[in-house]
């Protein structure tokens, strides 16, 4: 049984432009008081094909926790497009939220993320390099996956 329990995240700014700052509200219960800080991590998936694309956008250390419900808000800047292979840069793809206590990792709460043109000209007609300042992100934040994994406490 989890210590710690995600009950419920919430998106602030969504849609908003690809080259603004992520923003997450997270609220958790925790049964018990912890002695040790929780990590937590927003991660971008930056190509379907291969993970050494995945940018750690931000990791904070909240604690030490005490018990009952416990609220936060998490931003994140932008991934770096520079890292992210050009042809994966338009259309989905995947943000993560992670949590872990003492170096293991027990909730990870993944988002589809839409990037695409608000124009429908460049949605239709998609320049050859990708205009970043007209490109946007549409977080679908009413469905999460979560994964969950017993550890130590």
């Amino acid at each position: 049984m989890s210590v710690v329990s995600i009950t419920n995240i919430k998106v602030l700014n969504n849609p908003t432009l690809f080259k603004e700052e992520y923003r997450f509200e997270i609220t958790f219960e925790c049964i018990s008081n912890l002695s040790d800080d929780l990590e937590w991590k927003i991660i971008y998936v930056g190509s379907s094909e291969s993970d050494q694309y995945d940018q750690v956008l931000d990791s904070i250390m909240v604690g030490p926790v005490p018990m009952g419900i416990n609220q936060f808000i998490f931003q994140a800047p932008a991934p770096n497009p520079d890292r992210i292979p050009p042809n994966e840069i338009l259309d989905v793809t995947v943000i993560i939220i992670t949590c872990s206590y003492k170096d293991q990792e027990f909730v990870r709460v993944g988002y589809y993320v839409n990037n695409e043109y608000s124009e429908e000209e460049l949605r239709e007609n998609p320049p050859s390099i990708v205009v970043l300042d007209k490109l946007y992100r549409n977080i679908l934040a009413d469905k999460p996956r979560v994964t969950r994994r017993p550890i130590k406490w």
